[in-house]
């Protein structure tokens, strides 16, 4: 069965950094478009952000600069890095593999002083 599970959210302080990591099970990640996603309290799910099969990446704009998505192949991991970050980026954050589109629980990010 596959399982799909972030890592990696916790409480950071406003202009700090996380680097959160999305991994597989029973499937790998490389093959598929992977898609980051987050829901701030109260709000929808939005879309962050995702890596194709040949590594070319696209943002939201307002994670562009701040944001980087990336692969380890030997891991069967995608990782986003977040730096600069800011109180609205304070989320439950997901990934999806794009097509089958499995999903994992999802990580808290918290950003405050």
């Amino acid at each position: 069965q596959v399982q799909v599970e972030e890592s990696g959210g916790g409480l950071v302080q406003p202009g700090g950094s996380l680097t959160l990591s999305c991994a597989a099970s029973e499937i790998l990640l490389r093959l598929y478009r992977v898609a980051w996603y987050r829901q701030p309290p109260g709000k929808e799910r939005e879309w962050v952000g995702d890596i194709t099969p040949g590594g070319t990446t696209t943002h939201r704009e307002s994670v562009k600069g701040r944001f980087t998505i990336s692969r380890d192949n030997a891991k069967n991991t995608v990782l986003l890095q977040m730096n600069d970050l800011k109180p609205e980026d304070t989320a439950v954050y997901y990934c999806k593999v794009v097509g089958p589109d499995f999903w994992g629980r999802g990580t808290p990010v918290t950003v405050s002083s």
